[in-house]
């Protein structure tokens, strides 16, 4: 079963996020969606510096089964990247909540937020 941190809100993209001390959104993907793409291999960085619409795909993951998209669970701009990944992309699949989070957006309207899921409806959206 896959882990749902309760602090988290949840795109149906399989995206989480949550606002960090200084506002900004920190982003990473599921549990379960690591689980569902398999060992990462490579991870193409969003560009620091755009600015994104909720929604938008930023970045690719690219895994041994599938390369996945990843999508802007807020608007706002992307203002870092976990350069880790580059040499460990690993680290989405070993600590997917942790060590393995993807971008930050500087986000422009932190209403967004009340359009994702909890982790109870995360959870249902994906049968557990």
């Amino acid at each position: 079963m896959a882990q749902l941190p309760e602090h988290l809100k949840y795109a149906d993209t399989h995206e989480w996020v949550y606002l960090d001390e200084n506002g900004l959104a920190v982003v990473g993907i599921t549990d379960f969606a690591q689980e569902s793409l398999g060992d990462l291999m490579s991870v193409t960085p969003p560009p620091v510096g755009a600015d994104v619409a909720q929604g938008d795909v930023v970045m690719s993951l690219e895994s041994v089964k599938a390369a996945s998209d990843i999508h802007a669970p807020l608007s706002g701009e992307i203002v870092e990247f976990n350069e880790a990944l580059e040499d460990e992309p690993e680290l989405v699949n070993d600590e997917p909540y942790d060590g393995g989070w993807l971008f930050k957006i500087q986000p422009h309207d932190e209403s967004e937020l009340d359009a994702l899921m909890d982790a109870e409806a995360y959870g249902k959206e994906i049968d557990q």
